[in-house]
């Protein structure tokens, strides 16, 4: 009897694990041995191979402190003392440790990258300051530019005016060569008048005044 109760309550416990769930685990132990029937034989034939701690089974059915329980292809049974409804300690730390393990790796690569980032910011930072730099320079020259070109249209303006007083000058002399001209041939006109009439008086005096001279002798 007292065996019988021993029995029952893992029986009871694998019981109300298969009605709650599909999948068991092997407890912390040594290898467990997974059987072809649910019974120990004085010779091992019905051995079908040693599951480790934390291998995760799937429950088929249950029967006298056996489950019956499936690992990958293989199908056997297995002593219901030796499942656990929740991974045991040893699975769930390796499992935690390939968890940081991959973690620490991702927060490697994480970190590598986010040095990749920062580089590239500085690159970013390095190419906007020269940018920076270059369109200051680009600004100043388009205002020498835009300076040169309002000089530049000064001076055109500046330029065809003084054309203007420069073709008014011309003009101004022409008309003063002109009127010199003009007064050159008046005052040629006027001296060959004043010699032609002081000719013409030289002329009548020296032709009166001997007449003169010779009725005084007589």
């Amino acid at each position: 009897m007292k065996l019988s109760k021993h029995l029952l309550i893992p029986l009871l416990l694998v019981h109300s694990m298969a009605s709650a769930q599909s999948y068991v685990y092997v407890t912390d132990m040594v290898d467990i041995p997974m059987r072809s029937e649910n019974k120990i034989q004085s010779n091992p034939s019905n051995l079908l191979r040693m599951l480790p701690s934390g291998t995760k089974l799937e429950i088929l059915s249950t029967e006298s402190g056996w489950t019956k329980v499936k690992f990958e292809k293989t199908t056997g049974w297995m002593i219901s003392r030796y499942l656990t409804s929740k991974p045991p300690a040893q699975a769930q730390l390796e499992k935690l440790r390939q968890t940081y393990n991959a973690n620490k790796l991702l927060i490697g690569k994480q970190s590598k990258r986010n040095a990749e980032l920062e580089a590239q910011v500085k690159e970013f930072q390095i190419q906007t300051t020269m940018l920076s730099v270059q369109t200051s320079k680009s600004q100043a020259e388009k205002e020498h530019i835009e300076q040169v070109y309002k000089d530049a249209l000064k001076l055109e303006h500046t330029n065809e005016k003084l054309k203007t007083e420069a073709l008014q000058l011309k003009t101004e002399i022409q008309l003063l060569q002109n009127n010199n001209t003009a007064g050159q041939e008046a005052s040629s006109r006027n001296w060959f008048i004043v010699g032609a009439i002081v000719l013409f008086f030289g002329f009548i005096m020296g032709f009166v005044f001997p007449k003169r001279s010779n009725q005084r002798r007589f």
